[in-house]
């Protein structure tokens, strides 16, 4: 029997994005995104329900969002699940459920004049002249 694990969630980034590196060198970068919805209860009282989920990215996408991703965002979190458990020095087990991103899109526009190091500026320039136009 063939399984399906896939999870997508759009929401707000809740902390800066941390990367680090494994000891094979490959980045690694993680942060918290929050999922809400309003709804009214049967008492007639709107609600808001929060959602936090964990998001691990790796490789060439862990450079992008640890690059471009600041908390605040919206993003688009496509991956599956995975659950992560270990034991603490004190001996308390843990567990955590992580969503392994393989896509992350960025939905808020970024602010004019900030183009990503490298980038192209395209926006035409102030000081042009009607002379200047090849047409």
């Amino acid at each position: 029997m063939v399984g399906l694990n896939k999870v997508i969630i759009i929401g707000n980034v809740g902390t800066d994005p941390e990367m680090r590196f494994t000891p094979n060198g490959n980045p690694v970068t993680s942060f918290r995104i929050a999922t809400s919805r309003s709804f009214t209860s049967p008492d007639g009282e709107r609600k808001q329900e929060t959602e936090w989920f964990d998001v691990v990215t790796w490789n060439r996408l862990a450079e992008n969002c640890n690059q471009f991703l600041t908390k605040g965002q919206r993003a688009y979190v496509e991956g599956r699940l995975r659950t992560r458990s270990w034991e603490s020095q004190d001996g308390q087990r843990h567990s955590r459920i992580e969503i392994i991103a393989n896509r992350v899109l960025f939905l808020d526009r970024r602010p004019l004049g900030t183009l990503p190091e490298g980038a192209i500026d395209t926006a035409p320039e102030d000081d042009l002249e009607a002379g200047d136009i090849p047409f």
